[in-house]
């Protein structure tokens, strides 16, 4: 498919068929993503596949805790995610079915291949995953153009220890996002929300609009 059509279609999937992803389709995504760009081609990025029905039970154990109490908390309005009922109900149905997608890719980097430049800025650290979230992204995107469906999550980071353990992955390594994969049960999105272009772009200064605003 086209791929600025596989951009605008590449949302969350929250609902999959109980189709398992042959291997060859994720060889294919694997060998396109791993081309994203990445600092000094370090090329910290690893991935794990989970198909084992025990081990995907074991990590939808560790997410749903949390889940719920983020859910909890959106319930109260403690958090506000600005989204529709309709789009947190499938959210927490997906927590409640995760063992049953049919692959877990657990997205893993190398430390030693990162260097983040903001750890001394007093503020959350963000920069070490301009090096793995491009590769992580061009994964989602070669398998949407397979006709796979993908939701990242990073919930399960909270869990790193027991994931790190469960999972046999080496000191020195780190989990950066976890992604259901599947086929999809109720087809690809048509039209994704997104703000418009008007809202998110500034020319020269924050708050300078490059583009006019077309609303009303």
């Amino acid at each position: 498919m086209e791929l600025i059509d596989a951009m605008r279609t590449t949302g969350t999937c929250r609902y999959f068929s109980d189709d398992p992803v042959p291997d060859e389709v994720l060889y294919s995504a694997f060998d396109a993503a791993r081309f994203g760009p990445q600092g000094g081609n370090r090329q910290p990025v690893r991935y794990v596949v989970v198909r084992d029905p025990a081990r995907k039970k074991a990590l939808a154990d560790l997410y749903l805790p949390p889940w719920k109490g983020y859910l909890a908390a959106i319930s109260t309005g403690d958090i506000n995610v600005g989204a529709l009922d309709k789009t947190v109900q499938a959210a927490d149905d997906f927590a409640e079915n995760l063992h049953k997608v049919p692959a877990i890719i657990v997205v893993c980097a190398e430390m030693a291949g990162l260097h983040p430049t903001d750890t001394e800025l007093g503020r959350l650290s963000v920069v070490g995953g301009c090096s793995i979230y491009p590769t992580m992204q061009n994964l989602c995107l070669a398998l949407r153009d397979q006709g796979v469906a993908t939701a990242v999550t990073t919930l399960l980071c909270l869990s790193e220890p027991a994931v790190t353990e469960l999972l046999e992955i080496p000191e020195g390594f780190i989990t950066a996002a976890h992604i259901a994969v599947g086929y999809p049960a109720k087809g690809f999105p048509t039209k994704l929300t997104r703000s418009p272009v008007e809202d998110i772009v500034h020319l020269e200064t924050f708050g300078s609009p490059m583009y006019a605003s077309t609303a009303g």
